[in-house]
């Protein structure tokens, strides 16, 4: 663990604590803004899915008798986690003690007691946070019929170097309580997941293997013989997470035992071998024995299951529902061990696809590699907003295709303050979205009907980000991606945003739904008005008007009331995850007149041509702002890279010259090649992750790092803007005024080179007072 790091990552989370808590209208509890933050953290990796925050505290004479953070509950009820947070908020790291976290277990086994009786449900109000998990654990027939396994996660920002508290059974249901501190924060948002260890030997194992003869770089391959009491332990103790996170995804297990793997169990253990196809896994090491009866393993390190998690699952369920002793039951284990660390990742995606292509669902399609998902992230970066609202500074609405793109991006652009605050004024961090974001903005903008099935709505966004983000890619990907569904994406992102903050957040809120409420809403107003909302007019505003927020408020009033008065035993929050809920409500009126919209719908009489770009002004468009990144390094600087590159070994000597050459064109201003263009970016990258100190060096004029403003957008608005201003005030040359108007009449096409054209007119316009 570096220190420095770790306490750098404390502060940088500290900070956008305080911050999101000063850009809260409605202000916010700063250890429920931490939960927030540590559970998507947790979220990111894969250890936890569709955590809601939710606060209660239940105090007593003798001090807190209970208290919980937040959530969640699996989507086949198998398992419920529940947080607490110790939040200290301290300048600097505290430590916590071991009885600060015995005290946090008490508290959170507390609220899973009372939650589980009619009682307590019977003295919550029915608008607190609270409240669905409660009449779930008390009343909920799926939770009783499925719970196999409480989590009681002990969330703090400060230090903890004791023991996880010790496991317990209550009410016949074992809790397993972990501590996840600031330095288990940091290193998962370093990597991608905390390697789960098994030691099989300590556990009391033996697992017999035969490794495969075949030798290679890449990885070297086990056939094991592990016994099923070993795959009840260890599933146990880690649950899901023992699943590689694509095949986690989109097993969907329906908590119900397999019929023909829970048969064979009961009545014919000694032919589980025979017919069960066994289980693929992966590792990062395994420990291995020799011993005059064969060969062992004995550790395994990082393991993680990518096909057989549903035998895996079965054979815990019939243990423990049906009470069946598995002793005499063996299964067949492939263990594949990666050896090249630099390409774990790729190889391990690459396994699970193979392992899995029976599934419906491959995990190629949940893969960030896809073309649809590079072509988007290329289209964010090089896409400005319009300036709106009397504001001149465009900005960039960020598409995060892998996790960190957004904080590697901006450590790119230097550690200064001047720097990121230039940075973050052009990619704010509320114009950052990500895959999952992406899936819940179009899943609950439009449904897809296939026969009678509703493939994607808002009963699938209420399912969480997982789920969600599978219907998407199923059933919503579009055919190719443009700026015109760039730009239509984020209109839907700002709709959906102005509803959530037109709901509220208590205690000024509607209720307690919003998760519920605003994909609701947002999906029935697209329905009533057959998905004719002027999104390019939102785009061009970067905002929604008055009337359709007003009109969003009564619409979110009128769906949370119905689905209340209708779910079935109260319980709305697992009705509304249905389809039956959403046929329900989209066939509702509710008394609102929709007229007042007419501005906010597209009018097919007056319907604005949009100009897609093409391939080729993407590229273009792209080229420059590479060129530009690399120019925003002063010569001097690309002369101490050569050196830095020279004597720390880290540079090639190919890329060394590079950057003689960049240095030595810059100070020239010579054109670079593609090729010179190119290996700079790289080098760039190899110095933010060795050096960023050295992006942060001055010039000979002790001038930092300049940054290039964003572009002007040039479009056919833009155009026309100039034309006008240019009949009253004729400053253009009559060649160049009439250049302009065949653009603005479609003669001529607005390529790249007639945008360098208008720039410089609007560069002659602007030495008279023009302005966009």
């Amino acid at each position: 663990m570096d220190n420095n790091e770790l306490k750098k990552f404390y502060h940088t989370l500290q900070q956008d604590i305080r911050t999101d808590q000063i850009s809260d209208e409605e202000g916010g509890m700063l250890e429920q803004i931490f939960t927030q933050s540590a559970a998507n953290l947790l979220s990111e990796s894969g250890e936890v899915e569709n955590v809601r925050v939710a606060y209660d505290e239940k105090l007593i004479k003798t001090g807190v008798q209970h208290k919980i953070n937040a959530y969640a509950v699996a989507d086949n009820y198998e398992t419920i986690d529940l947080f607490i947070s110790i939040y200290n908020g301290t300048d600097e790291i505290a430590v916590v003690s071991k009885a600060e976290i015995d005290k946090a277990a008490r508290r959170i086994t507390s609220f899973f007691k009372n939650a589980v009786y009619k009682e307590y449900v019977a003295g919550i109000e029915e608008s607190s946070e609270i409240f669905q998990l409660a009449l779930s654990l008390s009343e909920s027939q799926d939770i009783k019929e499925n719970l196999v396994r409480i989590n009681a996660i002990i969330l703090t920002d400060g230090l903890y170097n004791g023991e996880n508290p010790a496991q317990q059974n209550i009410y016949s249901y074992p809790i397993f309580y972990r501590v996840v501190d600031i330095n288990y924060l940091y290193n998962i948002s370093e990597k991608s997941h905390i390697p789960i260890e098994i030691d099989f030997k300590a556990d009391g194992f033996r697992i017999p293997c035969i490794q495969s003869p075949s030798v290679n770089n890449e990885y070297e391959s086990y056939l094991a013989i592990i016994p099923a009491e070993a795959l009840v332990n260890i599933y146990e103790r880690f649950g899901s997470r023992l699943l590689e996170q694509n095949v986690r995804s989109f097993l969907q297990f329906t908590g119900k035992v397999n019929g023909g793997i829970r048969k064979t169990i009961l009545h014919e253990p000694h032919m589980f071998l025979a017919f069960n196809n066994g289980i693929a896994a992966t590792a990062d090491a395994v420990n291995i024995e020799l011993s005059v009866e064969g060969t062992y393993i004995t550790k395994i390190n990082d393991l993680q299951i990518v096909n057989g998690g549903q035998t895996t699952a079965s054979i815990y369920h019939t243990w423990r529902k049906d009470k069946k002793d598995v002793s005499g039951v063996f299964v067949q284990l492939k263990l594949s061990v990666i050896k090249n660390k630099e390409q774990f990742g790729s190889i391990v995606s690459r396994i699970s696809e193979y392992a899995n292509t029976q599934n419906k669902v491959s995990i190629a399609d949940l893969s960030s590699n896809r073309p649809f998902h590079i072509e988007l992230e290329k289209l964010s970066r090089n896409i400005w907003t319009p300036a709106s609202g009397g504001q001149s500074l465009q900005t960039r609405w960020f598409y995060e295709r892998a996790r960190g793109q957004y904080k590697n991006a901006r450590i790119k652009e230097g550690f200064t303050k001047n720097k990121q605050k230039a940075f973050d004024l052009k990619n704010p961090k509320n114009q950052v979205f990500t895959k999952e974001d992406l899936a819940k903005y179009a899943n609950a903008y439009q449904e897809v009907a296939n026969g009678r099935k509703i493939n994607i709505g808002p009963h699938y966004v209420v399912r969480g980000n997982q789920k969600n983000y599978v219907q998407f890619i199923n059933y919503n990907l579009p055919q190719s991606v443009d700026n015109v569904y760039f730009e239509d994406i984020v209109a839907k992102s700002l709709l959906f945003k102005a509803a959530e903050k037109r709901y509220g957040i208590k205690p000024n809120s509607i209720g307690d739904m919003r998760y519920i409420t605003v994909p609701y809403s947002i999906a029935w107003l697209s329905y009533q008005v057959k998905n004719k909302i002027d999104l390019y007019k939102i785009w061009k505003n970067q905002s929604i008007s008055e009337a359709l927020s007003d009109t969003l408020y009564e619409i979110m009033i009128r769906i949370e009331q119905y689905i209340k008065g209708n779910a079935p035993g109260s319980l709305y929050g697992e009705w509304a995850k249905k389809e039956e809920c959403w046929l329900a409500v989209r066939e509702q009126t509710f008394g609102i007149d929709l007229s007042k919209l007419n501005n906010d719908l597209e009018d097919s009489k007056k319907q604005t041509v949009r100009r897609r770009i093409t391939d080729d002004d993407s590229h273009q468009a792209n080229i420059l702002l590479e060129t530009e990144k690399v120019k925003a390094i002063p010569a001097v600087v690309w002369s101490k890279i050569e050196d830095w590159g020279r004597t720390s070994g880290k540079l090639s000597m190919q890329q060394q010259n590079v950057s003689w050459n960049i240095s030595s064109k810059l100070r020239s201003n010579t054109a670079m090649s593609d090729y010179e263009r190119n290996a700079a970016l790289r080098i760039i990258d190899l110095i933010a992750e060795h050096n960023p100190e050295l992006l942060n060096e001055t010039d000979e004029e002790g001038n930092s790092n300049p940054i290039a403003d964003p572009p002007i957008e040039i479009n056919i608005d833009t155009v026309k803007k100039i034309i006008d201003w240019d009949k009253r005030n004729k400053r253009l040359k009559s060649d160049h005024y009439k250049y302009l108007v065949d653009i603005a009449d479609g003669k001529i096409q607005l390529t790249i080179q007639a945008q360098k054209k208008i720039k410089l007119n609007l560069e002659r316009l602007a030495k008279y007072g023009f302005k966009i």
